[in-house]
């Protein structure tokens, strides 16, 4: 074990000393972790963590994430002493100030050394969770019995509060069941939360909850470092379930004003650091203090770390040159000619476009072998099954379809996790309608820029008789309006296609597939390529206008052959535009946008099977929205969208009122 408990008691105080200056620098912050996690941090950084601070993103490292993201000057200290660029002594003195790299919550593309944004509590588990699945399947399918490449740790620092979230608990509940004994949980257990003692909101025990689960669990007193690096090394070489360690600490532990009480939690110690640094050992007139000797520990430290980092390189090189096919795909990159890959459609099809996705992923996950999906328990309706695999399972770790269950939420932080490591692309399916559910995870997909891909079906009131509970009508505008999430809502079999290829090739955010339930028409008015290309650019002309043009249709997914049916009832003049995509369609140029849709033809219609409010800026004050603008009704679908209005007729009558 060769412990140097000295060295790393002297670090872990001026860890504190480090949290205590950035948080009174800025009047607002997290200290209560930093300060109780300071011993469990220097054992981690200190020793027993495999990584490399001269390459953040060495594939094999062992990835720590910190879900209890407000405790983030935790990390940021454990970075900065361990010796990672971004976390210079300038930006810890420059915690959460603008433009900072330690900004007020972990943030994945701010930060090297930052494995995911974490803040919202309990989506750093279920990330956590995402990365043990991604590095069990490269295990199963880049190691060799020659060269093993991947055989590291997934390790994650939770509270009260993350381990209190249903998203957390759902990602337990798979990480049990699929044995992923490369995960490794660390509950600081303060017994405190944010406003109170923590048993004014929970009484479980812990220990057995997570027993009754399928993990191994330990509890050690986090500040004695001897005891938690024994638990933590016997946690790594487990096999068979994950691994909870549960850590007793004292929140805000070095400040004795404040130091296990609820008034740690967040900056409400501050006031008392002169004292409190005095008490650590740490000198009165400089701030910001790290000693010679912690300096010149650390930098010993990863002389070890990198002898360990180039070991695995020379393996790393063996192994591509033993296997170039294997190293070839594990660099692979989505086809730019993906489009061709799916074969057209017959022209006299008339299937739903949840049935053609599942037509189209079939070559898409041939062309695209990284490319893994999942359905929360809805493969049989959601139809994302990958034909060529199986599933992915402890007795086979290599299966690309993930059987989520019924955990919606966690499948969606799940996926982020997977995201986050950047070996496979991770696509996942439910109910549009519970959309709701793993709205958390898809908002940090956005913000943290993932391309994770949901294939989300049943995906209006043509869902029928399953009923108002069961109709999206809000759902797909609201989820519109989170900025970097790309909602595309195809109209037939080839906009599907192009749905598919346009969210592999985008790798900057998330892309979400609205798909239906019920048969949708070809839309032969364009030819193939004309509706694959257009769903790239958003929205296109459909429908070219015969004579002068006087009147515009706009529509998506299957109400678009409403606005196509309008059009031949209406006449001459009449343009049928296509707007899958909002996202796609508001970033191509003005010219292009102008030139489907001309400022100068005023009278416009739109029409879709749900709220109304965010095609006004496309029709403008003088045209007309047809939406449903309340909740469905329980009636076979085709009913109810007679009766909610999604007709041609509706069409055909807001054209003519239009003056």
């Amino acid at each position: 074990m060769n412990l140097n408990t000295s060295a790393l008691s002297r670090a872990a105080n001026e860890a504190r000393g480090l949290a205590m200056d950035a948080v009174h620098a800025c009047n607002s912050g997290h200290l209560g972790l930093p300060l109780g996690c300071a011993e469990i941090g220097a054992v981690l950084y200190g020793h027993a963590l495999s990584h490399n601070p001269a390459d953040p993103k060495w594939l094999n490292r062992d990835r720590f994430i910190l879900s209890a993201g407000h405790g983030s000057m935790f990390l940021y200290g454990w970075l900065h002493l361990s010796g990672y660029a971004s976390v210079d002594h300038e930006q810890v003195k420059k915690f959460r100030a603008l433009h900072s790299r330690t900004p007020g919550h972990p943030e994945f593309h701010e930060t090297a050394g930052v494995e995911a944004t974490t803040g919202p509590l309990g989506q750093g588990i279920s990330n956590a969770v995402g990365y043990a699945v991604s590095q069990k399947m490269a295990a199963a399918k880049f190691n060799t019995s020659a060269h093993t490449i991947f055989d590291n740790h997934i390790v994650a620092l939770a509270g009260d509060g993350c381990m209190q979230e249903g998203v957390a608990m759902e990602a337990a509940g798979f990480a049990g069941h699929y044995k992923l004994d490369n995960l490794i949980l660390i509950y600081d257990s303060n017994d405190v939360t944010l406003d109170a003692m923590a048993a004014a909101s929970q009484s479980e025990d812990a220990a057995k909850r997570f027993e009754a689960i399928e993990w191994n669990v330990q509890t050690v007193d986090g500040h004695d470092m001897a005891a938690f690096l024994v638990a933590f090394e016997k946690a790594k070489a487990a096999t068979g379930k994950p691994q909870l360690i549960i850590a007793k600490t004292l929140i805000g532990k070095g400040i004795a004003e404040v130091a296990g009480t609820a008034k740690a939690h967040g900056e409400g110690g501050a006031k008392f650091i002169e004292g409190a640094r005095k008490a650590l050992g740490l000198p009165e007139n400089e701030h910001f203090f790290v000693s010679a000797e912690t300096r010149a520990y650390f930098a010993e430290h990863a002389k070890s770390l990198a002898a360990k980092y180039a070991a695995w390189k020379t393996t790393f090189a063996a192994w591509q040159q033993a296997n170039p096919e294997l190293a070839k795909q594990l660099d692979a990159q989505v086809p730019a000619d993906l489009l061709s890959k799916i074969p057209a459609f017959p022209a006299d099809a008339k299937i739903a476009t949840r049935k053609a996705g599942s037509d189209v992923l079939q070559p898409v996950a041939d062309a695209v072998p990284n490319l893994i999906g999942g359905s929360a328990d809805l493969y049989g309706s959601t139809l994302n099954y990958i034909n060529s695999s199986k599933d992915f399972t402890p007795a086979n770790w290599s299966g690309r379809n993930i059987r989520f269950g019924i955990r919606e939420h966690g499948m969606c932080g799940i996926m982020n996790g997977i995201a986050y490591d950047g070996i496979f692309r991770a696509s996942g399916a439910t109910f549009l309608v519970f959309a709701d559910y793993c709205r958390g995870s898809i908002r940090l997909a956005a913000l943290s820029g993932l391309g994770t891909i949901y294939i989300f079906t049943h995906d209006s009131v043509g869902v029928g008789e399953d009923g108002p509970t069961h109709q999206p009508v809000e759902t797909v505008s609201g989820l519109r309006v989170i900025p970097n999430l790309d909602v595309i809502r195809p109209a037939d079999p080839e906009e599907t296609a192009g749905a598919f290829a346009a969210a592999l090739q985008r790798n900057t955010g998330p892309t979400l597939l609205s798909l239906t339930r019920q048969v949708v028409p070809m839309l032969n008015e364009a030819s193939v390529q004309t509706r694959r290309e257009g769903v790239l650019k958003g929205g296109y002309i459909l429908v070219k206008e015969t004579g002068a043009l006087k009147t515009i249709l706009l529509a998506a997914g299957s109400e678009v052959q409403h606005a196509v049916a309008a059009a031949k009832t209406l006449g001459e003049g009449v343009r049928v535009v296509s707007v899958p995509s909002f996202y796609r369609f508001d970033q191509q140029p003005q010219s292009y946008r102008d030139e489907v849709l001309p400022p100068s033809c005023r009278k416009r219609v739109a029409i879709e099977a749900g709220v109304s409010a965010l095609w006004w800026k496309y029709v403008g004050l003088d045209g007309k929205v047809i939406g449903i603008d309340r909740f469905g009704i329980s009636a076979p679908g085709n009913k109810v969208m007679e009766i909610l209005g999604m007709t041609s007729q509706s069409v055909v009558d807001a054209a003519k009122s239009l003056a």
